[in-house]
């Protein structure tokens, strides 16, 4: 399909060419603005919903306010494609997510418009804060903006930071961006004019001078007055919690309507209220686009897709996901031990747990997107004889390590976490690439720690974390499709500590960690038809290690090598640990750990980003040949 007519959206490179525009010029841009959005996601996928419902949000914001110069700061970044394509990047809109082409989050390296990188959720008013208080010490009078989701909103970080700021007085502009939240009451002309006129100068200064005056009146009457006031705009407004946190509350007005926005975002951007400011506005996933509006989910997410029709774009059959695994391996447990119960933070889908929660409605718990609470609560759980499952994606458990290691790991508590997304995640990028929690779990005494080869591993490895009941236990998976290995109904436990042999050889031992194990078998193959015989073994565990099989492995080869799908500190770095300490690397076996390289991956399909990691067959064919000393080009047949 052609890319929609966008005459007005045409002559808009940067934000500074919507200065001049009027409010009916702007109300067309908006228009334009989210037409090109969806075509743009139809050729990529990516967030869709989030951004459809910001995009007159987004014009008011860049029409008032002079960015790059006032920061402003889009929380967890996927609702900022319309703000991509205002700010020089329309050009590029369509490698969303794609090798070489644009985040699908903000990313400080890409534009000056993106002041802070957000793809996890809930930074933006922390953020926003620091941002303040620097302008303040180097005496500049830039504004700052963060816009924050109502689900952002569920998490305690952004609780701390506006408490922060309302004892700090800080002039900062939050904007609350809700479309979800149960405490927004119906918008109307009426609520908009509240909004107007409390948000307008005269109306900041006459709260001022009767915040004043009633200073000097007696302690109760002054208590009464400014009680009395608390009250009829908690009655007019909702605000009342807001205003606790000492934030001045101006709304809700409707995010769509520019008639409202504009005026307000003016009012707000000329207020010189010694007290920082929280705008509500209310808007609606996915609007403007039937298709994603009459969607369960509002298109959060979407794979490419059909403008006319909205028909996502479906891979062809293949094997289960893993994440699909995890969900049938977690109910084939709970139906046979009602002690079990699963917790997630805001993610039942990501993590398969939907599936869970249809069968055990009342053992599956959604704690929003708070994962520290998440870790606790289920610590909580597990005091009390129940078998919390934690599924949290690896790269957002690491916002709650000083639970697990304080809440979890010393008390040795039977908590369970089901890592998803481990190692390089394609389109999604460095930020949620689950490069670190190896590394991360496996410093910590009481922990068992696993990671599936393959679906039917996983199964397994989640019927032995349901028997571990004395401490600690973590378990990691990719994300995508698993290999095709057919997987049994219900998991069987496996020997903790114990890995597995598939292939034996005489010249190299390749020992893997997780779901590199089929390109070691590739790997192995190559190698043999170059007369280097591989043993090929499956860590399982990289806490406690199999040490019997590392120790024979390093006696029997001349060659050890370890792959894993995390960074250095993780599986490789025990093995050496333990080998260094036995004497087993004293000038005999040659150990080569095979980790992801120190740098951040970017987007790219996951083959790509393995490849660029140095991870694939080819890469550990190369470095056993190197070890070995033979030169790739030149390698010959071993001799006897």
């Amino acid at each position: 399909m052609a890319p929609p007519a966008t005459p007005l959206l045409d002559r808009v490179r940067y934000p500074s060419d919507m200065k001049n525009m009027s409010g009916d010029q702007l109300k067309q841009l908006a228009e334009e603005l989210r037409a090109e959005t969806i075509h743009a996601v139809s050729q990529t996928g990516g967030h869709l919903g989030a951004s459809l419902g910001v995009v007159e949000l987004t014009v008011a914001i860049h029409a008032i306010f002079e960015t790059p110069r006032d920061r402003l700061i889009w929380d967890v970044g996927h609702q900022a494609y319309p703000h991509k394509i205002l700010t020089g990047r329309r050009d590029r809109i369509r490698t969303l997510r794609t090798e070489g082409g644009l985040s699908g989050f903000t990313k400080r390296s890409e534009s000056e418009y993106d002041p802070f990188g957000a793809a996890h959720s809930s930074t933006s008013i922390s953020a926003g804060l620091g941002m303040a208080m620097a302008r303040d010490l180097k005496g500049d009078d830039r504004q700052v903006i963060a816009v924050i989701g109502d689900g952002s909103m569920s998490a305690g970080m952004a609780y701390e930071a506006m408490n922060n700021a309302g004892a700090a007085k800080a002039r900062l502009i939050v904007i609350l961006n809700d479309n979800d939240m149960s405490i927004a009451p119906p918008v109307g002309a009426m609520s908009a004019y509240l909004s107007r006129l409390i948000s307008s100068r005269p109306f900041l200064s006459l709260r001022d001078v009767m915040g004043r005056l009633a200073k000097r009146f007696p302690r109760p009457i002054e208590r009464t007055a400014r009680r009395a006031e608390e009250f009829a705009r908690g009655l007019l407004t909702g605000g009342t919690l807001f205003e606790e946190l000492g934030f001045y509350y101006v709304g809700p007005i409707d995010g769509h309507d520019l008639d409202h926005l504009l005026p307000v975002l003016r009012n707000l951007r000329d207020a010189e209220e010694g007290q920082p400011i929280l705008l509500h506005v209310v808007t609606q996933k996915g609007k403007g686009y039937a298709p994603a509006e009459a969607s369960a989910d509002k298109y959060h997410g979407v794979a490419k897709f059909n403008v006319i029709t909205g028909e996502q774009a479906k891979a062809p059959p293949g094997p289960p996901s893993y994440t699909k695994v995890f969900a049938n391996a977690l109910i084939a447990e709970a139906e046979a031990d009602d002690r079990i119960v699963s917790v997630n933070a805001a993610m039942p889908a990501g993590t398969g747990l939907d599936l869970f929660a249809k069968r055990f409605p009342k053992r599956c718990f959604d704690v929003g997107i708070a994962e520290q609470h998440a870790v606790t609560f289920a610590a909580g759980m597990a005091t009390e004889g129940l078998k919390p499952f934690v599924a949290i994606y690896s790269t957002f458990l690491q916002r709650a390590y000083d639970q697990v290691v304080h809440d979890v790991a010393l008390q040795s508590l039977p908590v369970r976490f089901a890592m998803d997304r481990a190692g390089l995640v394609g389109a999604d990028g460095a930020t949620h690439a689950g490069s670190f929690d190896v590394a991360y779990l496996g410093c910590l005494p009481n922990m068992v720690l696993m990671a599936a080869a393959d679906e039917a591993e996983l199964a397994h490895m989640v019927a032995t974390a349901a028997v571990i009941d004395d401490r600690p236990c973590g378990f990691r998976y990719p994300r995508g499709e698993g290999t095709g290995v057919a997987v049994p109904a219900r998991g069987t436990p496996l020997e903790i500590g114990r890995g597995r042999v598939l292939r034996e050889g005489n010249a190299v031992a390749l020992l893997s960690y997780g779901t590199r194990l089929a390109e070691c078998m590739k790997a192995a193959d190559e190698l043999a038809a170059q007369g280097f015989t591989c043993t090929v073994a499956d860590a399982r565990f990289a806490k406690p290690l199999d040490t019997q099989l590392i120790e024979r492995l390093a006696r029997e080869h001349a060659v050890l090598i370890t792959i894993e799908e995390g960074s250095i500190g993780g599986f490789g770095t025990q093995v050496a640990h333990h080998l260094l300490g036995q004497g087993l690397l004293d000038g005999q076996t040659r150990f080569r750990p095979m980790v992801l390289p120190d740098t951040f991956i970017d987007h790219a399909a996951p083959k790509v980003q393995y490849d660029q990691a140095g991870l694939n067959a080819r890469h550990i064919t190369a470095t056993a040949l190197s070890a070995l000393g033979v030169a790739e080009a030149k390698a010959q047949p071993a001799r006897a």
